[in-house]
């Protein structure tokens, strides 16, 4: 099938134009809003940026005002129209997942980089960690769901600074308090930290389940780990620094002394040790101390379930690589930072969505084209008749054995053996429930 013909039954399958609707994305004449998301959509999949694609294509049936006033919408909530497809694909995926398979959320943060940028509204320096340096631009704070195999970007922010010092360029558009567009805004000046357990929320409250929540060492703080507890139960990596205690046999220590304490194990072992600790004015946690493959040292693990495994803590925070890879594949191939130069904050947010979306799309191509259990509904409606016909076959084929058998042997009637194998077939066809045998008859 062609890749437009894909995104259509897509855009069909998981009803977007009324998701549109039910956000508040709407026009009053023109074109409608399905068709312009669409192309926008579709602009990475047939090698176009923005302005290629819709700015000088005289071919397209709207003009480029057209596609600018959508991105630009003050009362269209585009992380609304993200969080809804979110859990109708989590829906879809969570039937094809193992109950014993754990789902997490994954929570990271990137840089929007817009170095070349100088009047984009709450533009401000942002620290980048791989690079070392300060940039222009944004921290794209992210939510993905997981189970092992697919990853849905849930929910996220870009965040300017809490410091208004750090801001470059301030927002000067007029809006009412009470949109969506306020709101964004406010939450892009306030620390990450706070917007972390909102977002979270949200995504529960939406019905997407998880088991835990992954988190890097920026974000595992005790506490921000004892205000997400309340939703649910927290992995993490933790920083090494002397700046934070845990009360430990009665003392409040660091982390390197409480790991001088332990009692290690010998050799070359991944986990070298485990305690229970007890976070300031928080639960009690789980603390794994695994061997660092990449230098001579030690890693920690923080656990709020005291009932798993250490071999599963390190197990399930493994998962958190799917936010890594996200990442990759939304800046090189989907043209997040790249396709348009919007100065404009909503449309920033509105193209990052679309982004989001392009993602989840190729999640969910990725999830049918290789996993046999998604040919339809078809699937399962037939899983238990698959199972009888199964036994029938089985059935068959020892009565066509048993057929051949005696003739070999010599003393066998035919009459009376066809008969009876016949009788089998027809009862064992009553007790699974089906009307006919499907074509089977023993040859006798």
């Amino acid at each position: 099938m062609h890749i437009l013909d894909k995104i259509d039954d897509f855009f069909s399958q998981f009803n977007i134009a009324s998701t549109l609707h039910r956000c508040g994305i709407r026009k009053c004449r023109g074109q409608s809003v399905r068709s312009l998301m669409k192309t926008i959509f579709t602009l990475p999949f047939v090698g176009k940026n923005f302005f290629r694609g819709i700015v000088i294509n005289e071919e397209l049936p709207f003009g480029k005002d057209a596609a600018y006033e959508l991105l630009k919408g003050c009362t269209f909530n585009w992380r609304r129209l993200l969080l809804l497809l979110g859990a109708r694909l989590y829906g879809f995926f969570n039937r094809l997942t193992d109950e014993t398979r754990e789902s997490v959320l994954i929570v990271d943060d990137s840089p929007y980089d817009r170095s070349r940028s100088k009047m984009v509204e709450l533009l401000s320096r942002v620290w980048d960690h791989s690079s070392g340096r300060f940039l222009r631009g944004f921290r794209m704070l992210t939510v993905c769901w997981s189970d092992g195999a697919s990853c849905l970007p849930m929910d996220f922010a870009l965040l300017s600074s809490a410091d208004a010092k750090k801001r470059l360029c301030e927002s000067h558009k007029a809006m009412d308090k009470r949109c969506c567009a306020w709101q964004r805004r406010k939450e892009a000046t306030v620390k990450a930290t706070e917007n972390l357990e909102v977002m979270v929320k949200r995504i529960l409250t939406a019905g997407v389940q998880a088991d835990y929540l992954l988190m890097d060492s920026w974000f595992t703080m005790p506490a921000t780990v004892t205000a997400l507890t309340e939703y649910i139960d927290v992995i993490g990596m933790v920083k090494k620094t002397p700046k934070v205690h845990y009360e430990y046999n009665g003392h409040y220590m660091d982390l390197m002394a409480i790991y001088s304490n332990l009692k290690k194990r010998r050799g070359r072992a991944r986990i070298l040790a485990s305690t229970i600790v007890k976070l300031k004015d928080g639960p009690r946690v789980k603390l794994v101390f695994v061997r660092d493959r990449r230098k001579k040292g030690w890693l920690a693990l923080m656990c709020t379930d005291l009932e798993l495994a250490n071999e599963d803590i390190v197990r399930i925070y493994g998962k958190r690589w799917d936010i890594e890879v996200f990442f990759k594949m939304a800046k090189q191939h989907l043209k997040l930072t790249k396709e348009i130069q919007c100065r404009d904050y909503d449309a920033l947010i509105a193209h990052t969505s679309i982004v989001f979306m392009r993602y989840m799309f190729l999640a969910y191509q990725c999830r049918i084209e290789t996993d046999h259990r998604t040919f339809g509904e078809l699937f399962y409606s037939c899983c238990e008749e698959m199972a009888d016909i199964s036994f029938i076959e089985a059935l068959y084929r020892i009565l066509t054995l048993a057929g051949q058998r005696l003739r070999e042997i010599g003393s066998y009637c035919e009459k009376t053996a066809s008969a009876i194998f016949d009788t089998i077939i027809e009862t064992a066809l009553q007790c699974v429930g089906l009307s006919k045998n499907n074509g089977l008859t023993v040859a006798a």
